[in-house]
C-alpha cells in the first residue's frame, strides 16, 4: 500500500520546492505565481468532494484513483506547450482537479484495508515523506547543473509511477454502502467540536501559504542555491517521519486538545523564526525540524479525528471536507494572500502573517476541540 504514497509526495518533492523558482525564471509577477501556486490547493476545495461522493456511492474507488492518475497526468503535458499566464492557469486547473482526486480515496481505502490496526497508518504513510525526501534531493542535485526550466521534464518519471502504483492497487469488489441516517452529515458537520477542527485547520493552512509559496524563494533571495533549498524541504520531512513513528505514543500520553495546542504554538514559533533568522542556519534548520509538529502531528491527528465523528457512513465526505475545506480553501486563501504581503512588503511579511493566523487558530482550538465520539459510537454514523 505504500508504493502510491510514495510517488505521490515524490510528485509534491519536485513540485513544491522548485516550481515557484519555475515559475519566477518563466518571469512571472509574485502576485502571478501566488495564484499559480494557489492553485495546487484551489481545486482541493472542489475536487475531493465530487470524488469522495462517488467513491463513497460507487464503492469503486481504486478505478477513481486510477482514472485520477492518468487523466492529471495528461494535463499536466500542457506545460511543455508554454501557454502563458492564462493558460498556464487552465493547466494547472485542470491537472489538479484530477490530480487531487487521488489521496483522499487512497486514504479511505487504506484505512479500511487496515481496519482494526490503524495505528499502522503512520508507518505506512511516512512512505510518502520518504518519496518527498528522495525527490527534493534528487531533482535540487540535477537542479544545481541544469536550467529550472528543466523542471517539468524531471517530473515526469514520477508521474509514470504514480500511474504504474496506482494500476498495482487492489481492485475492490465494488461493494456500494449502505444509506445513511437522514440528517446524520448535517448533525456532524455543525458540531461545535468539528466546527472548531476545520477552523483550526484552515487557519494552519492559511498560514503555510506563505511557506509552499514564497519559502524557495525566501531562501534564495538569502544567498541559498538550489540543492540547499531542497535540503531545507527534506529536513522538515525527515522531522514528520519521526513523528508519524512515534504519534501512537503521543495520542495515549496527552489528549487531542493538547496536542493540538502544543503542535499549533511550535507552529507560530516556526514562522517567527523564519521570517527573521533566515542567516542563522542553526536555527533555520531548528525552524524546518518543526515540520513535525505544523504538519506530522496535526495531519496525523486529524486523519483519525475525521473518522471518529464522521464513522462509516461519511468518512469519504468527512475526508473530503477536510481536503476541502483545509487544504484547499485555507492552503488557496493563504498562498493568495502571501503574495499580496510578498509584493506589497518582503517575503518575511508574509511568515508573519503565518503566524498571526496561528495566534487565532490557538484561541479556537482552546476555547472549541474536543475529541470525538468513542469507537461505539462511530458506527451510527
Amino acid at each position: 500500500m505504500s508504493n502510491l504514497y510514495f510517488w505521490f509526495f515524490a510528485l509534491l518533492g519536485g513540485l513544491l520546492p522548485y516550481w515557484s523558482l519555475y515559475l519566477e525564471g518563466q518571469g512571472f509577477t509574485y502576485l502571478q505565481i501566488a495564484t499559480l501556486m494557489a492553485t495546487i490547493q484551489l481545486t482541493k476545495i472542489v475536487a475531493p468532494s465530487v470524488w469522495g461522493w462517488l467513491g463513497d456511492r460507487s464503492g469503486q474507488r481504486v478505478r477513481l484513483v486510477r482514472f485520477g492518475a492518468i487523466t492529471g497526468s495528461f494535463f499536466f503535458a500542457g506545460v511543455f506547450l508554454e501557454p502563458g499566464f492564462y493558460g498556464l492557469l487552465l493547466v494547472m486547473l485542470a491537472f489538479t482537479f484530477f490530480w487531487n482526486a487521488i489521496l483522499p480515496l487512497y486514504e479511505v481505502i487504506t484505512l479500511r484495508t487496515l481496519g482494526q490496526r490503524k495505528e499502522k497508518y503512520g508507518k505506512i504513510r511516512l512512505w510518502g515523506s520518504v518519496g518527498f525526501i528522495v525527490a527534493v534531493g534528487v531533482v535540487g542535485a540535477i537542479l544545481e547543473y541544469v536550467p529550472i526550466q528543466s523542471l517539468p521534464w524531471l517530473l515526469l518519471p514520477v508521474f509514470a509511477g504514480i500511474a504504474v502504483s496506482a494500476f498495482l492497487v487492489p481492485s475492490e469488489q465494488g461493494e456500494r454502502k449502505p444509506p445513511a441516517p437522514k440528517g446524520s452529515l448535517k448533525a456532524i458537520v455543525t458540531h461545535p467540536a468539528v466546527i472548531a477542527f476545520f477552523l483550526m485547520n484552515f487557519l494552519l493552512q492559511v498560514s503555510h501559504g506563505a511557506y509552499y509559496t514564497f519559502f524557495s524563494i525566501h531562501l534564495e533571495q538569502h544567498g541559498y542555491g538550489k540543492l540547499s533549498i531542497g535540503l531545507l524541504w527534506s529536513l522538515g520531512v525527515i522531522a514528520e517521519i519521526g513523528l508519524f513513528l512515534v504519534m501512537h505514543r503521543l495520542s495515549r500520553r496527552f489528549s487531542v486538545r493538547q496536542i493540538a495546542i502544543g503542535a499549533l504554538t511550535l507552529t507560530m514559533i516556526r514562522w517567527v523564526l523564519i521570517a527573521e533568522v533566515t542567516d542563522v542556519l542553526a536555527v533555520l534548520i531548528f525552524a524546518q525540524c518543526l515540520h513535525a509538529a505544523s504538519y506530522g502531528a496535526l495531519h496525523a491527528l486529524s486523519v483519525q479525528y475525521i473518522q471518529g465523528f464522521f464513522g462509516k457512513h461519511h468518512h469519504g465526505q468527512g475526508q473530503a471536507l477536510y481536503s476541502g475545506l483545509t487544504f484547499g480553501a485555507g492552503g488557496a486563501l493563504g498562498a493568495w494572500m502571501s503574495g499580496f504581503l510578498v509584493d506589497g512588503f518582503s517575503t518575511s511579511a508574509a511568515f508573519w502573517g503565518g503566524a498571526v493566523a496561528m495566534l487565532v487558530a490557538i484561541v479556537i482550538t482552546w476555547r472549541g476541540l474536543r475529541p470525538p465520539p468513542a469507537p461505539a459510537v462511530q458506527t451510527e454514523g
